[in-house]
């Protein structure tokens, strides 16, 4: 037990229950896939002395600002800032909004020493405004440092991190959100399962989501959170991604079988994570994690990006709370010739976080302004994106989310091209629930992504570029982000005439004709979805509906 992690910050008798220092003690690659592969493995999880060193090595290793704060100016600044008062009721830095020191088997002295640290790196980064996973990484750090002056020094390289590729941890109000809002989307698209569940068992899926640091920063237990750290140093933020999708995977499992009681899942997940090592081994959670086929880092940072800006429209970017957008659509507000308040509000938790935030707002209804698509794509016109609702003399209920304004099909000069990008999807309400999203998504071994800097833009189906990255979009994403083995994975919207279309390739998932009376459904590349309905159907009512920002209402 001579080892730096043990000293006397630790509570040496919880930690021998945790954790033996039983590995090896001395690690020599330096290829990065290598220690990718290691870490994921724990080559270093079972020795102190060892993951002590390999912390020492990585944090150092971390591109940083030319002056980064060292364990020399903590020794300069701690007594100036703690001044009198005991370790103990020294106040949290505001960053940190109120989250507990996780204990992490530290004793007294150590949870003290926590809060001094987190003093002085708020002393010395004052751009740092919003940071709740900060006590957890520092406590964690406090394990493998000699004194508390080398774990600041570590606590603010991790901070100080100036390589744009390579985010650790958000540090502001702003990247916290779109990282929430991030995820929301990310569970949205590969872990449908337990976003159903969370749909129907939340009043709001979007606070759910909001939660997903606090799972990995404070709610996993010390030997778990210390395996998500090992590899999140060597790769980065992508990992707490994964990590958190995976949580939610294993509670999907455990949850989905047994009776819903509870009225507060937000308070049932940090439990069961809390909770986890009845479930799941720290193996099999990073197994589960790194079997999720995520997209590239570069597509998730364009995600980021976009909600980022979202939310910046909407004012956000400081610390203030978002008013959450329930999901159930309010009775009183909401009106549909085709769908219930309990419908819009399914097809509500489908689309992107960032317009989830919106309200619906009624643009067009066949049985308001008459059959005609030249109307439907007046009113519809100005607006992005847009939620299509048919529903057939046999009482069938389709549609599809449509991600760009209908007011792209004129840049074809009266010829039917197709445009949007691979938020699109397409779906089916009666007589059961199916939605079907670009194949891409659900396979994305079908394409490499192309390096964002390119200007070779695939087809038709993708904007020109901005100079704005952020107008690059749409996450999920515009075609021109990937090497497709052909055009008709990107058939999203086509609309002329004569006849409006969703979806091509060996098919169409939509036709309606012109005057919206007739329709039919196929499969389709685009979607590889099944028929919508019937085949061919007769139209009893269209809608469409567009987003509308609650602060504009």
């Amino acid at each position: 037990m001579d080892s730096p992690g043990y000293n006397c910050f630790v509570d040496r008798d919880k930690m021998d229950a945790t954790i033996q220092d039983l590995g090896p003690k001395e690690l020599s690659c330096t290829e990065l896939q290598e220690l990718k592969q290691l870490a994921r493995q724990g080559y270093w999880a079972r020795s102190y002395t060892l993951r002590g060193k390999v912390y020492q090595r990585l944090i150092r290793d971390i591109p940083c600002r030319t002056v980064t704060p060292d364990a020399s100016v903590y020794s300069d600044i701690v007594g100036k800032i703690v001044g009198k008062h005991s370790s103990g009721s020294l106040p949290l830095p505001e960053f940190v909004d109120n989250t507990q020191v996780p204990s992490y088997c530290l004793n007294t002295r150590g949870e003290g020493a926590v809060r001094k640290i987190l003093l002085c790196i708020a002393n010395q980064f004052p751009d740092v405004s919003f940071c709740p996973a900060l006590p957890a990484v520092v406590a964690l750090l406090l394990h493998y440092s000699i004194d508390e002056a080398e774990c600041f020094e570590k606590a603010c390289r991790i901070l100080a991190c100036n390589d744009p590729s390579k985010k650790l941890i958000d540090q502001s109000f702003l990247a916290f959100e779109s990282s929430c809002m991030t995820f929301g989307d990310l569970v949205n698209k590969y872990c449908q399962a337990a976003h159903k569940l969370m749909v129907a068992v939340s009043e709001d899926v979007l606070q759910v989501y909001a939660d997903w640091q606090r799972w990995l920063f404070g709610e996993l237990p010390l030997n778990y959170f210390a395996r998500v750290f090992d590899v999140f140093l060597v790769e980065g933020y992508k990992v707490l991604y994964r990590v958190a999708l995976a949580i939610l995977k294993f509670f999907h499992k455990v949850r989905a079988g047994q009776p819903l009681e509870s009225d507060n899942v937000k308070q049932d997940i940090r439990t069961f994570v809390k909770d986890i090592a009845k479930t799941v081994s720290p193996e099999k959670l990073l197994e589960k994690a790194f079997a999720i086929r995520l997209f590239s880092r570069k597509e998730i940072q364009l995600l980021q990006m976009a909600n980022e800006k979202a939310l910046k429209q909407k004012g956000i970017t400081v610390k203030q709370k978002r008013q959450f957008v329930h999901l159930a659509v309010h009775a009183e507000n909401f009106h549909s010739e085709i769908v219930g308040v309990k419908e819009m509000r399914d097809i509500w938790s489908w689309v992107p976080e960032r317009f989830a935030l919106c309200q619906p707002l009624l643009l067009f209804s066949s049985l308001q302004h008459g059959y005609s698509l030249t109307r439907f794509y007046f009113q519809c016109e100005g607006h992005e994106p847009t939620l299509l609702l048919i529903k057939t003399t046999q009482k069938e209920v389709c549609g599809a989310y449509l991600s760009t304004d209908w007011s792209e099909r004129n840049k074809f000069g009266g010829k039917l091209g197709f445009f949007g990008t691979g938020e699109c999807f397409v779906f089916r309400l009666q007589p059961e629930v199916q939605r079907y999203e670009w194949v891409v998504i659900k396979h994305p071994e079908l394409t490499k992504p192309v390096s964002l800097e390119s200007t070779t833009i695939l087809s038709s189906p993708c904007r020109s570029l901005s100079s704005d990255p952020a107008d690059r979009l749409s996450p999920f994403l515009a075609a021109r982000h990937f090497n497709l083995p052909s055009k008709t994975e990107s058939l999203f919207m086509a609309g002329g005439n004569d006849c409006l279309i969703i979806g091509g390739g060996g098919g169409q998932a939509l036709y309606i004709d012109g005057d919206l009376n007739r329709g039919r459904t196929g499969h389709c590349d685009t979607f590889n979805n099944q028929p919508l309905c019937s085949e061919n159907f007769l139209i009893a009512a269209v809608e469409a509906w567009g987003f509308q920002d609650p602060d504009t209402q």
